[in-house]
């Protein structure tokens, strides 16, 4: 194998050392010789191996025989090699042999290893193979600085070996490296020349960074006191090149080379170079994408090892990409189907390939970190009945999760596909044709349409050859469609007992659907060990993050945008900010406000607002108020599944904004009462939508802030009850105006006590008049299904109709004594007949309507019987009979109740979306 003296370094320092007679000119001229093989594939083919001194065939008859002469004057017995468990191989990347400090530490790691023998196979240094493909892409495009460029791979590796080595070992691989940037000199060279490089000369070239790596650990590792030698692997993995740009090892060939190589090369400490092989007639090639782990794999099987540890820069294989899932977990175990399937799909662990050899010896692969020793890693390997101890929760059942991005969908649909055989053949033969990977297929069994997944940069070829293959069929209606659906991405979950789990689809499409996430395309084999989903690109990480989270238990966490930071809304984000720690430790559920609007100001976040400061936030980061910059900066954020805004105000605009919001697939709570007791058009459109998606739409507060009214209703119509009538006190500021307006007191007087305390709105007409009764009124009769309008409930207003036009509160309140007569008429007469006066809402289901009123009650009445400004509601069902309704009391207004109420919801929705209860 007359590579070069890089193939087999021993050779030069043979000529130099041992070969006395041979004169320097001779010598010259047979190194040129050497150099000149690399520039003709057949004089690799021609040229005899030399290894350690010894050319099994002659060139160049004197000279070479005097060599082979020396040689067998020094040969020794053949060693057999010993095969087994008492093997360990070791695989380092070129991060872990990225600079000087790294090699010391992978040597000592090599040394502390207690296994008899030990396989090391090490990658390039850190970006020395992209240099060295940077070298020939510049050489074939003639650019002279190429030359510039292997001068900086020469000094990279010369400032390396002068900072680990010294004495013999430094000069030796100073002379080798010197020998090898000559020969790779006058390869690019002739790469220059010619304008092109051929497969063989680029994997010639591109694999020299394994050498040199191999040959300084190599020396490190003796330098620490273990004897070792460094192995090309070319001189044993022997691999046949496939049509897909990839090749298989030959096992049984490359064993017989290991035995030859062990057998003048015995030791227990290898230094093997990963990447690069040889193929049967004894080209240099490489072993392609991953090359260093498959070269690992290929030697676990070789030395039948005990196992196989691929040291990264991560404690071992994630659930999920860290980087898109923040609550990504490492798993313990993987069994090899599972690791082959999160590979497939994109997941950083090892390429499929790589495990088809340790997997024909069962030989386990641990995927460790260099960085924290301390890490147990993950155990790649067939798994046992118990799982390795794992748990037989969700999490042992579907492993991880792992997508793929750029891709478009393929569909070819027609009537005319349906039953005629070889339409799949034909157009996947087309596809083949195209050189296009096939990335996933789906096909109804109804064979109506077959649709297939493939990258997005080769859709356009994929699609011009199927339109061109089926135009016939297309013309005459056979087929009906060649549609390409751009802009997509794969989601696939892999798990190997989801094949004997029932219900692991179902739950993986209801986290999608909470999510209002769309699926395209489904695909699933019948191993089942994973199923694979066809999303839009911009749902992919909400997507990833949701079924995560489902199987998992990660946090359940909602994006929030608070609208309104009023006295209701500030309450709330200091209620979260109390609670926030208390909900992540105990309950897994993670809200997080990314946003503050008020309506002139707002302040967003991409990590979430710190609550402790919100307020100052508000005022030293604030911009300008803009409520389609807001929603879209809180909904936007891909790394969080689940959006809410809470609309704190009482604003009509802001409500004119959930049908938008619910559609965009934005949960909405809210105690604004303005958008249910709106236009009854409007209502029903927004449950609509609600009933017909994932998306929720909450308002508990908007009727009796905090207490569970809606809530309770709903209950009871879901139960199969009916509702009669609905009948309360449903506003906390006349109830604790009609709660103190007794004895002598002044109607006005208690009006303005109210509004002292802050029970009233800043103008007290807005309580008297009942419309905030009439809009509760209005929400509970639609929830009890009556269809009715807010102009159809009869109001009967605490305001004078003189005082209605009065031009402010103060004039109102300054007035309003002028009829505390008529008022009080009402109360004297009702507390001699044993009475009291309440002012309340009621929705008579029987006769289809509503009304607002102030009526009277014995004193014995529940109704009559409130305290400060409680509200109290009676529910009279065919459950719950008019002599003793079912009743719901308890304080209905004030900043912490209604901000309790909205935290409720806002708790009921985590709990939707899957957290725990």
């Amino acid at each position: 194998m007359a590579f070069s003296s890089t193939l087999s370094p021993p050779s030069y320092s043979c000529f130099s050392n041992n070969v006395d007679s041979i004169s320097k000119k001779t010598f010259l001229f047979s190194q040129s010789s050497s150099k000149l093989s690399f520039l003709n594939r057949s004089s690799i083919s021609r040229l005899g191996c030399v290894s350690n001194g010894v050319r099994t065939r002659s060139l160049r008859g004197r000279v070479f025989a005097s060599i082979a002469d020396i040689s067998l004057e020094k040969s020794v017995e053949a060693v057999s090699l010993p095969k087994g468990d008492m093997w360990s191989i070791h695989k380092f990347g070129g991060t872990c042999v990225g600079t000087s400090e790294r090699i010391q530490k992978v040597a000592q790691i090599i040394v502390n290893d207690s296994s008899e023998g030990k396989v090391v196979v090490v990658s390039a240094m850190s970006k020395v193979t992209d240099m060295m493909y940077n070298l020939i892409n510049k050489a074939q495009s003639r650019d002279d600085s190429y030359i510039a460029a292997l001068d900086d791979v020469l000094e990279k590796h010369k400032l390396t070996a002068h900072e680990l080595l010294e004495g013999n070992d430094l000069l030796k691989f100073i002379s080798r490296l010197h020998d090898d940037i000559g020969n790779l000199k006058a390869m690019l060279r002739a790469i220059y020349i010619a304008g092109h490089a051929t497969e063989s000369f680029s994997d010639f070239v591109a694999g020299h960074g394994e050498l040199w790596s191999a040959q300084i650990l190599s020396a490190v590792v003796r330098k620490l006191g273990v004897d070792c030698n460094w192995m090309d692997t070319r001189e044993v993995i022997i691999v046949n090149p496939t049509s897909a740009n990839q090749v298989d090892p030959d096992l049984e060939v490359s064993e017989n080379s290991l035995e030859e190589w062990y057998s003048k090369n015995p030791s227990k400490t290898i230094i093997a170079t990963g990447f690069i092989a040889s193929t049967p007639k004894k080209i240099p090639t490489t072993l392609k994408r991953d090359g260093s782990d498959f070269s690992a794999a290929i030697m676990g099987a070789l030395f039948r090892a005990r196992q196989v540890t691929i040291w990264t820069d991560v404690d071992g294989v994630y659930s999920a990409d860290p980087r898109k899932v923040s609550e990504a977990v490492i798993l313990n175990t993987l069994s090899y189907q599972e690791a082959w399937e999160m590979s497939y799909f994109g997941a950083n662990v090892l390429h499929p390939r790589t495990i088809i050899p340790v997997m024909r010896y069962d030989i386990p692969i641990v995927i460790r970190n260099i960085f924290n020793l301390s890490a147990p890693g993950t155990i790649i390997c067939r798994p046992t009945a118990d799982e390795n101890g794992d748990s037989q929760g969700m999490s042992s059942i579907v492993k991880g999760f792992a997508t793929i991005d750029n891709l478009a969908l393929v569909n070819v649909e027609g009537t005319g596909m349906a039953g005629v055989p070889g339409t799949a053949s034909e157009i996947f033969g087309t596809v083949k044709d195209v050189g296009a990977n096939v990335i996933m297929i789906s096909q109804a069994s109804s064979e109506h349409s077959v649709c297939f997944a493939v990258p997005e940069n080769e859709v356009k070829a994929v699609a011009d050859a199927l339109e061109s293959r089926f135009r016939q069929a297309l013309g005459a209606g056979r087929l009906s469609k060649v549609e390409v659906i751009p802009n997509c991405s794969i989601l696939a979950a892999v798990g190997q007992k989801m094949a004997s789990t029932p219900g692991v689809s179902a739950t993986l499409f209801n986290a999608l659907a909470k999510a209002n996430i769309n699926i395209r395309a489904i695909a699933q084999g019948c191993s089942e060990y994973n199923i694979t989903v066809v999303l839009k690109r911009e749902d992919c990480i909400r997507a990833l993050r949701a079924v995560h989270s489902r199987f998992y238990l990660s946090k359940t966490t909602i994006a929030m945008g608070i609208v309104g930071p009023g006295l209701i809304g500030a309450t709330l984000l200091d209620q979260l900010r109390d609670q926030a720690a208390v909900l992540k430790e105990k309950f897994n559920i993670d809200l997080r406000v990314m946003g503050i609007t008020g309506s002139k100001k707002m302040v967003l976040s991409d990590l979430g607002i710190d609550l402790s400061r919100w307020r100052e936030e508000l005022k030293e980061k604030a911009e300008e108020a803009n409520m389609e910059k807001f929603t879209q900066h809180v909904h936007g954020n891909h790394f969080i599944p689940n959006t809410a805004l809470v609309d704190c105000t009482a604003d009509e605009k802001i409500a004119s904004h959930y049908l938008d919001w619910l559609r965009k697939g934005i949960h909405v709570i809210t105690p604004n009462k303005k958008a249910n007791s709106g236009p009854l058009k409007q209502y029903l459109k927004l449950r609509a939508l609600q009933r017909q998606s994932y998306t929720h739409y909450f308002y508990e507060a908007t009727v009796g802030a905090g207490l569970p009214i809606i809530s309770t209703l709903r209950g009871l119509l879901e139960t199969g009850d009916k509702i009669l009538r609905v009948e309360g006190i449903f506003s906390g500021t006349l109830s604790y105006i009609f709660n103190n307006f007794i004895e002598d007191r002044a109607f006005s007087e208690v009006v303005t006590e109210a509004k002292n305390a802050g029970y009233t709105e800043p103008d007290p007409r807005d309580d008297l008049s009942g419309m905030d009764v009439a809009r509760k009124v209005i929400i509970l009769a639609r929830e009890s299904g009556l269809r009715l309008e807010l102009s159809d409930i009869q109001v009967d207003s605490l305001v004078p109709e003189p005082l209605k036009s009065s031009a402010s509160a103060e004039e109102f309140l300054r007035r309003l004594p002028e009829f505390d007569q008529e008022i009080a008429k009402k109360r004297l007469d009702a507390e001699a007949a044993g009475e009291v006066l309440r002012y309340v809402g009621v929705v008579d289901a029987v006769q289809n309507k509503g009304f607002v009123e102030l009526r009277r009650y014995k004193k014995e009445h529940p109704f009559a019987q409130l305290s400060g400004s409680d509200n109290i509601i009676a529910f009279t069902t065919t459950r719950y009979k008019e002599e003793q309704p079912l009743i719901v009391r308890g304080p209905g207004a004030g900043a912490e109740v209604t901000a309790g109420g909205i935290f409720c919801d806002l708790l009921r929705l985590a709990s939707y979306l899957g957290a725990p209860s």
